[in-house]
């Protein structure tokens, strides 16, 4: 059986970051599975700007900043095998993929960077009442098609769900000569980026129905119309708040899920609110020599994020595969008032030697907040925000110093502020 000092799973933006550090690491013996026919992900689909500010200092479209990580990776030598499904993950690191050339292989690995991204809910995971017509995608999907392979799949389109897939697609399908009658959202705010809800919506006059779900479908073969109703605060359509309009088009945009049955079969602990494994300040998963990030651990909001944080956990896996890994007690970090989850989820007082940025979402919109990192009732530090929304990552750091000097579980709230 082949043995790979690390096997990365997944191509995209994770994959590639991971890659990229590993090898400058000084980690030589790797290999990339990727699915697809080209490595890049979903980035390779996502032709508008606004990628790579943080990155790189500047805009770019997705083909453009996964065209910079795909030089870098080929430049270093890293080994890239496409067109191929991994299969199965033991927690002792043993990885089987099938693939037309090699048809089925086993590998093991020193460590694994699980980057596996994350997929779309469908109709199937809400609660639409109807026939099943034609005309009915995700919003990915319907990028992909446009994007891709050059096919607009309507002319008169609603989009279900106010994600960033979902606003780049009104804007996209508006662009190609669709009318989008309007984007429905079950929550009482947007679950996209504010800039988003504004070059995406306002500018093209498209509009956002907030508390409102589509509840039925109707047509014989191809989609002919919808029902829309507003919705309370449990989330319950309203009777009597119907609307209709006739479309051929429906767009779901109704969230993203880590794409995690490798790490839930290999018995991996999983995070129930982010769907992804729970990692500790190294980005190390429950079992021992493996690694998660990306989409994968949990839906970023940001590429950069994503990239940021791959290389991190490649970071850590160089130092386990040399080492050099921190061991001994650990404190959890966990999401206090108003926070939801918190990413990595505990952290080594022991032998502390650099700061730790933890991602949060919060709960709900807030105006004006307090962040409050506190330890055994003890505050640690605080500091004032403003306009936060759940659709963006909140990020806090703790100082290698004050990790060190850690006695307890720390907890994160961010406390709303009345004005």
């Amino acid at each position: 059986m082949r043995n790979y000092q690390a096997v990365i799973i997944g191509g995209g933006s994770a994959g590639l970051s991971a890659a990229v550090t590993l090898k400058k690491k000084g980690i030589e013996d790797i290999v990339v599975l990727e699915k697809d026919r080209e490595p890049g992900g979903i980035l390779e689909q996502c032709i508008h700007n606004g990628f790579g500010l943080q990155t790189f200092k500047e805009q770019l479209s997705g083909p453009a900043y996964a065209e910079r990580y795909i030089k870098m990776a080929e430049e270093l030598g890293v080994k890239i095998i496409l067109n191929t499904m991994v299969t199965k993950m033991t927690a002792d690191r043993k990885i089987t993929y099938v693939n037309p050339e090699e048809g089925e292989v086993t590998v093991s690995a020193d460590a694994v960077i699980l980057a596996v991204g994350c997929y779309e809910r469908a109709r199937g995971g809400i609660n639409i009442l109807g026939t099943r017509p034609a005309g009915i995608y995700t919003a990915g999907q319907a990028q992909r098609y446009l994007n891709i392979d050059g096919w607009l799949v309507g002319r008169k389109v609603f989009i279900l769900g106010s994600g960033d897939i979902g606003l780049i697609m009104a804007r996209r399908m508006t662009l190609e000569g669709a009318k989008v009658y309007g984007v429905a959202e079950i929550m009482p705010y947007s679950n996209g980026l504010p800039r988003n809800i504004k070059q995406c919506l306002e500018d093209f006059n498209i509009p956002l129905f907030l508390s409102h779900t589509v509840t039925k479908v109707f047509g014989n073969g191809r989609l002919e119309k919808i029902e829309l109703m507003e919705v309370d605060e449990k989330r319950n359509p309203i009777p009597g708040t119907e609307q209709y309009f006739d479309v051929d088009t429906l767009l779901l945009s109704v969230g993203l899920i880590p794409e995690n049955h490798l790490a839930e079969e290999a018995g991996i602990v999983m995070d129930p609110v982010t769907r992804g494994p729970v990692v500790d300040d190294s980005y190390m998963t429950s079992a021992e020599g493996i690694f998660a990030c990306g989409n994968g651990l949990h839906v970023h909001d940001l590429v950069d994020f994503v990239s940021l944080q791959a290389s991190r956990a490649a970071e850590g896996a160089a130092a386990y595969l040399k080492g050099e890994t921190t061991t001994g007690k650990t404190y959890a970090v966990k999401p206090g008032e108003n926070v939801s989850y918190m990413v990595p989820a505990c952290v080594h007082p022991e032998h502390a030697d650099k700061n730790v940025e933890f991602f949060f979402r919060v709960r709900k919109p807030m105006e004006e907040a307090e962040l409050v990192i506190e330890s055994g009732g003890n505050v640690i530090r605080t500091m004032k925000k403003r306009k936060l929304m759940p659709s963006e990552m909140e990020r806090a750091v703790l100082t290698a110093k004050e990790i060190a000097a850690l006695k307890e579980p720390v907890v994160i709230h961010m406390k709303e502020l009345k004005s």
